[in-house]
């Protein structure tokens, strides 16, 4: 589902609208920029650039946008800071912990401060006081800049964050649920 929302594969049948774009008869490239102006993508196996730092790691959607690199400096070092990652800013992954790799995964996404984030598994390699934080950091994007969030996820504990929760079960809607007053997102 993330994938066709993404707009990297096509539904088998029927109409698929993001953001106010059709995504039929687009072609890859106008796909492509629609992913990269106006979307964040948060994967549960990271997908980090392994010779990168964190830095460039965060960097690299603001370079393919054609930041000029006096702000791309200022976005990264925000959006590194908003995941606890100063201290780690000039390591690779392979020197960061899974928490780490997945908090860098994260403040790529939230860089250029997308219209939506499609994130699949967000917390999953997360302690419960890092969780807390980065939906804490989700819920601010959701309020400050009328980010939306897709969210694929078996943990229950994102769900109190939540103000709408559509449940899928074999490709089907089975729940729709709004929620008023989420848990910790007010």
């Amino acid at each position: 589902l993330l994938n066709i929302i993404g707009g990297l594969d096509s539904p088998s049948k029927g109409q698929i609208s993001v953001l106010g774009h059709s995504l039929d008869n687009t072609s890859h490239k106008q796909r492509a920029n629609l992913r990269r102006e106006y979307m964040g993508f948060i994967f549960q196996s990271y997908n980090l650039l392994p010779v990168y730092t964190v830095f460039e790691n965060v960097e690299f959607p603001l370079i393919l946008n054609k930041v000029d690199k006096q702000e791309r400096e200022q976005k990264v070092t925000e959006a590194v800071e908003w995941v606890g990652l100063t201290d780690k800013i000039n390591s690779r992954p392979s020197m960061l912990s899974g928490g780490e790799c997945q908090r860098t995964a994260i403040a790529r996404a939230i860089v250029h401060k997308p219209a939506l984030i499609l994130a699949d598994e967000p917390t999953a390699n997360l302690d419960a006081e890092n969780s807390h934080h980065i939906m804490k950091i989700m819920v601010r994007l959701n309020k400050e800049l009328s980010t939306s969030f897709v969210f694929a996820t078996h943990d229950e504990k994102i769900m109190g964050y939540l103000r709408r929760i559509i449940h899928l079960e074999d490709g089907k809607i089975v729940g729709d649920n709004k929620i008023d007053s989420p848990k910790f997102g007010n």
